[in-house]
This record gives structure tokens, sequence and C-alpha cells, in this order.
């Protein structure tokens, strides 16, 4: 049974925020912050606290993004991204050991955790989608 985990897709000002780990399996990798669930908790409240909890930043979740199923050496992990929105807060760093605010055109252009690769590929297509006025159906907007 893969551990499910939450990844917050922070937008502000048409950017979106990768934060790079500090430590542990994936230490110096990019990712979009976030953690696991506790007990009893749903997703949105777990991205609220674990973003509060790591970055002292207040977010609002919107909506499920995308699911990536991925193994890694140490465990099984479904990630869970939900978009989200940066509401008041200054960065403070907890667990990360650098971020940065991307234009979601470069997102990929970052050494990303392998189960952030999806996610990120995801909206710098859409991007491209978005400036050219062309959806992924191939018909204007």
């Amino acid at each position: 049974m893969p551990i499910p985990v939450m990844a917050a897709i922070i937008r502000h000002n048409g950017k979106i925020l990768l934060c790079q780990r500090k430590t542990g399996a994936l230490a110096g990798k990019w990712e979009f912050p976030g953690g696991k669930l506790e007990n009893g908790e749903s997703p949105e409240e777990c991205l609220v606290r674990e973003i509060r909890e790591e970055l002292g930043l207040e977010i609002a979740v919107e909506r499920i993004y995308k699911a990536v199923n991925m193994h890694y050496s140490h465990g099984d992990f479904l990630l869970l991204g939900y978009l989200t929105r940066y509401v008041s807060g200054q960065i403070s760093l907890v667990v990360h050991q650098d971020y940065a605010w991307v234009e979601p055109e470069r997102l990929t252009d970052y050494d990303l955790a392998r189960a952030n690769v999806p996610i990120a590929q995801s909206l710098v297509e859409e991007a491209y989608a978005a400036r050219t006025g062309v959806g992924s159906n191939g018909g204007a907007h």
C-alpha cells in the first residue's frame, strides 16, 4: 500500500513555489512542498498544516491537480498534488535549504524529486498552452 503524500502547488503572482530538500533520501532535490497525512486529517488540512509548519505560509487549497504513484528505494508513495494559492506570510525554511518562485514554464529546469516531475511537466504544458492559446486538444480556447 503506497504512503499518501500531499504536495502543494503554491501559486502567487504567476509563479509557483519550489523548495529544495535539506536532508533525507531526497536531499538536494527540488519539490512541491507538503507532507504526510496525520490520523483523521483531510488532504486539505494536511497541506495547510504542513505549509504552515515547514514554511510559515498560509495557503488556500483549491483542488486536486494530479496523482502520481512512485516507487523509491525507501518506499512506495502516492503523491497527491493540489493547486493552492498563497494567502499570507513570509517564508521561513525549516526542513528545506532553499526555495524559488518559478515561472511555470521553467519548473522542469530544476532537479526535481522524481514523483514531482509528472506534476511539473503538466504545469509546463498548461503554461505553454495558455500562452499560445492552444489547448491540449489542439483547438483554440
